[in-house]
């Protein structure tokens, strides 16, 4: 059976070849399977010398010190961590945080349970190109606000967010200022040397690692009050306890390896593919882009379509294999919350395709993913009433 063209790498990655070689080293008898935190035999001390390294490649490539990484199972627990962590850690401090109406679930949901345990929440709403209004979150910051939380990268439009404004903004309030960083690892140069950032969350299967591993970087001064989610061995400053999955740490270390030696080779090359695909999109009328095409990762595409179906769009493309928006939320019928936060009416909310590329798409799935696009909307766009009343207006 001929698989679909991947075009959804905003959602996962497949890991990359390197990754998984260097992740079933540790794995097996003939390997170094031992627990990190065996100091009295050498199968504990080479798994050690392996977490190790992966910390090094990951510190080095976000420009931090290697004791300011905490590994954890992604980037949800690495936000709950951050969030919660701080909440309850300077609660005696202030009660209020500020987020984006844009986030991922991952911090919305955070940010409502806390609201549900006495805490306020300011949610900003973003500028018609999807991103943060820097004097609507000054006006949002109130003696009580003790953390801010940004998405570096937004999961379905690709904005980026300007960190360093909206961080300056925080410092000089004395604020902390936590970033999701799921989705700009792999694509944004990051420097924690002079990003005013205190924490930020990575996951691994956003850049070719495997699922369930993630890391947090806290700020040194941050790691002694921080309160644990998970309490047990004291593993890792008593930050985040138990035993550390040595095999998808050194991939993750392997894959941050291949970012800091390819990255910008690779996005350079990516979005001369992405650019091509949205000039053929683009030959089409009623084709809106989502968010700044300036301000935006190289490899998102996020466009709301007029006068057709958006699920029986989905339905038509069966040789893609692309998505309407989060797959965090695909269980939701809901129109995107992202979509309808930078003003998009219902209709083209729920005609909407987040196109994402990534390391293996080739000219070739390009030429085809768009020319089948151009096709199948064309096609839908005779049999709709929309497109009828939406043309004539």
């Amino acid at each position: 059976m001929r698989l679909p063209i991947y075009l959804d790498y905003m959602s996962t990655t497949p890991v990359d070849s390197a990754v998984r070689d260097e992740m079933l080293r540790y794995l097996t008898h003939e390997g170094h399977f031992g627990n990190p935190s065996s100091r009295t035999h050498i199968y504990g001390w080479y798994a050690e010398q392996a977490i190790k390294l992966a910390t090094q490649r990951l510190a080095k490539l976000i420009e931090a010190d290697e004791r300011t990484i905490i590994w954890t199972s992604g980037a949800t627990e690495s936000i709950n961590l951050a969030l919660k962590g701080c909440a309850w850690a300077y609660f005696r401090q202030g009660n209020h945080l500020i987020t984006a109406e844009t986030e991922h679930s991952a911090v919305l949901q955070t940010c409502r349970y806390l609201e549900r345990n006495g805490y306020e929440v300011t949610y900003l709403k973003p500028r018609l190109n999807g991103l943060i209004d820097l004097e609507q979150l000054r006006l949002a910051i109130k003696p009580e606000t003790i953390l801010v939380s940004v998405a570096h990268v937004n999961n379905e439009i690709g904005v980026i967010e300007d960190i360093a404004a909206i961080g300056q903004i925080v410092q000089q309030h004395g604020i902390l200022l936590h970033v999701d960083a799921a989705q700009s690892l792999d694509k944004l140069n990051i420097n924690l040397q002079t990003l005013p950032v205190d924490l930020m969350s990575f996951s691994g299967h956003k850049v070719y690692a495997p699922k369930g591993i993630g890391a947090l970087y806290i700020r040194t001064h941050l790691q002694s009050a921080l309160v644990p989610l998970i309490h047990g061995g004291k593993q890792q400053h008593g930050i985040r306890s138990g035993t550390l999955p040595t095999h998808q740490i050194a991939s993750m270390g392997v894959a941050c390896q291949l970012i800091s030696q390819n990255m910008k080779q690779e996005q350079s090359r990516i979005r001369q593919l992405r650019d091509q695909l949205w000039e053929q999109l683009q030959s089409l009328e009623g084709i809106h882009l989502n968010g700044s095409l300036t301000e935006r990762v190289v490899n998102n595409l996020n466009v709301s379509i007029s006068g057709v179906d958006g699920e029986s769009l989905l339905l038509s493309l069966k040789d893609l294999a692309l998505s309407s928006g989060s797959s965090c939320n695909s269980a939701n019928t809901a129109p995107s919350h992202v979509l309808r936060a930078i003003g998009r009416d219902i209709n083209l909310a729920n005609s909407t395709l987040r196109i994402s590329l990534g390391r293996l798409t080739t000219q070739k799935d390009i030429d085809y993913a768009g020319q089948l696009l151009i096709d199948k909307i064309t096609q839908l766009r005779k049999m709709s009433p929309l497109w009828s009343y939406t043309s004539d207006v």
